[in-house]
């Protein structure tokens, strides 16, 4: 079970593929799961795909020198901005055009979505890393290690992505569950680890050192996208066997998998909270307190004079 549909289905003589809402004939019962999905398409193309851009311009015209993290960070904006870009030629083909070659760019782009986690997993690593291990750390503080790993990651990525395109969807679906699996366990066993260690280190003190603070917030930002749209595909693939092909296919994993397209404005949107503010932004802010200061100063003034009193 893996984050596509299946091939194309229901061809008619008007040139629709299948009914507006829903994929299989046996859904016409229970479309609304196919509702979920098209309307979180939507909304990553709309939401996802700009602050995904952001991210990526942020990091890259950031001053200071950032994170160890921004180069996995990085190469995550690029997945999602690139899946959130499928968005128009997927509802087109999968509504009007049914077209095979199409079909073949369709499971392409599902299949870097699926390895997406990857990214996620090298920045909790990292993160683990720098939090439990420093003195390792220090020997890996290298950017040219870090773009040694992205490479590698991009290897897998486009490897898995072109196998899942020519050889279909279920080829790949014992890789993709143990992947998701895999990562999850990972990611959930670094950042509890993360959160322990400096959780102990600040025990009995009242303020946390910036950059501990700074991890920790990288951490639960990380925890938190976990959790929302990764957690719901592991509890469900132990009891995929036990349902039925409508309650699967045409409720459950349409909206699970439509949970985790989520995480494509999710990711961006909350590593963005969490970043510093750009120059302009931060000078539009200044501007608007000073203004307001100003603004109370003489309000402050005008209610303190006292009135001209006419005989």
């Amino acid at each position: 079970m893996s984050n596509s549909s299946a091939l194309p289905l229901n061809a008619t003589s008007s040139g629709w593929g299948r009914s507006l809402w829903y994929q299989f004939d046996e859904c016409s019962v229970a479309a609304y799961g196919f509702i979920f999905y098209f309307g979180v398409k939507v909304f990553n193309l709309a939401v996802g795909f700009p602050t995904n851009v952001l991210v990526m311009w942020q990091i890259a015209t950031r001053k200071t020198e950032g994170t160890t993290s921004d180069m996995f960070i990085f190469n995550l904006a690029v997945v999602d901005a690139l899946f959130c870009l499928m968005t128009p030629i997927d509802l087109i083909n999968r509504l009007y055009l049914d077209d095979a070659d199409i079909w073949y760019a369709q499971r392409f782009a599902y299949g870097i979505k699926d390895m997406a986690p990857l990214f996620l997993t090298c920045v909790c690593l990292d993160r683990y890393i720098a939090v439990v291990h420093p003195i390792v750390f220090t020997g890996v503080r290298d950017r040219r290690v870090r773009a040694g790993v992205s490479a590698a990651v991009w290897g897998l990525v486009l490897a898995y992505a072109l196998t899942k395109s020519i050889l279909g969807v279920m080829s790949m679906n014992e890789v993709f569950s143990s992947l998701i699996l895999s990562a999850f366990s990972i990611m959930v066993f670094c950042n509890l680890s993360i959160i322990w260690v400096l959780r102990r280190s600040v025990a009995g003190k009242e303020l946390m050192n910036p950059m501990k603070k700074k991890a920790f917030k990288m951490v639960i930002t990380v925890l938190a996208i976990i959790v929302v749209n990764y957690l719901p595909p592991v509890a469900l693939m132990p009891f995929a066997s036990t349902y039925s092909f409508v309650d699967l296919r045409c409720k459950i994993s349409i909206s699970v998998f439509s949970i985790m397209d989520l995480s494509s404005s999710i990711e961006p949107m909350l590593h963005l909270s969490k970043m510093e503010k750009p120059a302009c932004c931060s000078h539009a802010a200044r501007w608007r307190n000073l203004h307001a200061a100003r603004w109370r100063n003489l309000h402050a003034g005008s209610r303190n004079k006292p009135a001209n009193i006419s005989v």
